[in-house]
C-alpha cells in the first residue's frame, strides 16, 4: 500500500470502526443487569438505530400487563387513523322521542354531555321542548361484551364496555358528616339512579360502576343526559330505555364529533392506563375493519392481523387490548417491534426527565417500556418484563437510565 495514503486508511478504519466500539461499549456496559433478569423476566434495548445492545430471554413470551396498550394503540391509530373523530347523533322520532345512537366514545364526560344539551336545547324548537321518551341505541357495539380479567367489582379498571356510555361508567362519591351521599366531581351530579348503588356499596368514599346487567351502563348515559337537557329548560316526561334508531324516519337533530383525535384519546390513555378507554378502541378498530357490530372477538382479530401483517409478529397471544388478562401473553421480542414501531408517537407517552414510558402491573408481573433520551436527542429504546414474584423493573431501569447517555 502507498505509505502516503495509509494515514488516511487508518482515519476511514476509525470512523468505520466507531460506531462498532460504542456499541460493544454499551453492550459491556448494559451487560451489568443480567444478574437482575430471572427465568420469568426478559429484557432487550435498543439505540436509535434498531441495533440491539442487550438481549435476554427476549423470545420467552411473558404477560405483558398494561404495555399491551402500546399495541392497542397502534391497531387504533392503523385502522381507525391518527386524525379519527368519535361521533355521537341524536334523533328526534315522529312521537317526539329523542333517540341517541353511539359509536363508541370513550369519552362522553358530563362536561361533554353539558355541552351537547345546550346544543340540543338550541335546535329543539317551542314545541318540542317537551320530549317524551329518551331511547337510547347502543347497538353499534354488540351487548355484552365480557372482557377476560375484567371482575364484577366496583374498581374503575372493571368498567364494562359499550357503543353508547357515560364517565367511564363510573360514579365517584362521597358521604358528608350527616350521612348524605353526594358527587365528588363537581360537574357530575349524583342522580337517584347511581344513588341507590352508592347506597348499596356502604363505602363512605369512593366510586361505583355500572355493569352491562340490566343495560346500567347505558341507561346511565339516559340520566345523565335528561339532567343536563332539564338544565337548558328541555323537559322529558317519559321513560328512559334502549331502543333503535330508524334513520330512514327519524330526523337527525344533531351530530356530535368529539373534540379529541384519536392521537389525544391515546395520550390520555397512555397517562391514565384506563382499561376501559384501550378496550373501547380495540372494538371500534374492529367494528371499522369488519364491519358492525363491534365484538370482542373482532377487535382481538383486528390487532392480531395488524400483528400480523405490520408489524410480522408470529408469536402474540392475545384475548383482550387493556393487558387486564393474564391469558394475553408475548415475548420481548415482539414488545420491542411495538415499540419500534410507536417511535413517532413517541411523545404520547409519559415523560419523565428523559425517559418516555409505559407502564404494567398486575399481581406479581411488572412491565415497563419505552424510549430513552440520550445526550444527542438520539432515542435508545427498550422492554423489561418482570414476571418473577416480588420483584420490580425498577433496578433495572436505574441502571440503564446510568449507562444509556
Amino acid at each position: 500500500m502507498n505509505r502516503e495514503l495509509l494515514p488516511i486508511y487508518f482515519v476511514l478504519l476509525f470512523w468505520f470502526l466507531l460506531p462498532w466500539q460504542i456499541q460493544n461499549l454499551h453492550a459491556e456496559n448494559i451487560s451489568s443487569v443480567a444478574n437482575l433478569i430471572g427465568d420469568q423476566d426478559a429484557v432487550i434495548i435498543a439505540d436509535h438505530q434498531g441495533r440491539i445492545l442487550f438481549t435476554k430471554n427476549a423470545d420467552k413470551k411473558l404477560i405483558p400487563a398494561s404495555t399491551l396498550k402500546i399495541l392497542t394503540s397502534l391497531v387504533a391509530i392503523h385502522y381507525l387513523g391518527p386524525d379519527y373523530r368519535f361521533t355521537t347523533e341524536f334523533y328526534l322520532d315522529n312521537d317526539s322521542n329523542l333517540k341517541i345512537k353511539g359509536y363508541g366514545d370513550p369519552l362522553l364526560t358530563s362536561e361533554i354531555l353539558e355541552e351537547i344539551s345546550k346544543a340540543l336545547g338550541s335546535r329543539l324548537d317551542a314545541e318540542h321542548k317537551k320530549i317524551k321518551n329518551i331511547v337510547l341505541d347502543d347497538s353499534y357495539f354488540k351487548q355484552p361484551i365480557i372482557i377476560p380479567g375484567i371482575t364484577s367489582s366496583s374498581q374503575p379498571y372493571d368498567a364494562p364496555n359499550g357503543a353508547l356510555c357515560a364517565n367511564f361508567n363510573t360514579v365517584y362519591f362521597r358521604r358528608l358528616e350527616n350521612g348524605k351521599y353526594v358527587s365528588a366531581e363537581e360537574q357530575t351530579p349524583l342522580l337517584p339512579f347511581a344513588l341507590r348503588k352508592v347506597k348499596k356499596s356502604n363505602l363512605n368514599r369512593g366510586r361505583i360502576v355500572f355493569s352491562h346487567i340490566k343495560n346500567e351502563n347505558t341507561l346511565y348515559l339516559g340520566h345523565l343526559l335528561k339532567y343536563f337537557l332539564e338544565k337548558e329548560g328541555v323537559e322529558s316526561n317519559g321513560d328512559i330505555s334502549l331502543g333503535r334508531v330508524n334513520k330512514k324516519n327519524d330526523e337527525l337533530l344533531f351530530s356530535y364529533t368529539s373534540s379529541y383525535l384519536i392521537k389525544d384519546i391515546i395520550s390520555k390513555l397512555l397517562e391514565h392506563s384506563n382499561n376501559f378507554t384501550a378496550n373501547q378502541l380495540l372494538i371500534a378498530a374492529g367494528a371499522k375493519l369488519y364491519g358492525p357490530p363491534g365484538t370482542l372477538d373482532k377487535g382481538v382479530l383486528a390487532a392480531k392481523n395488524y400483528a400480523e401483517k405490520i408489524l410480522n409478529l408470529k408469536d402474540l397471544s392475545i384475548v383482550e387490548g387493556s393487558g387486564i388478562s393474564r391469558k394475553n401473553r408475548i415475548s420481548a421480542k415482539s414488545l420491542h417491534k411495538t415499540i419500534e414501531a410507536f417511535i413517532p408517537y413517541h411523545n404520547l407517552m409519559q415523560k419523565k426527565e428523559r425517559e418516555f414510558y409505559k407502564t404494567g402491573t398486575l399481581k406479581d408481573i411488572n412491565t415497563r417500556v419505552g424510549y430513552i433520551r440520550g445526550n444527542k436527542e438520539e432515542l435508545y429504546s427498550f422492554v423489561v418484563m418482570i414476571n418473577t414474584p416480588g420483584k420490580s423493573a425498577e433496578p433495572i431501569m436505574n441502571r440503564l437510565l446510568k449507562v444509556l447517555k
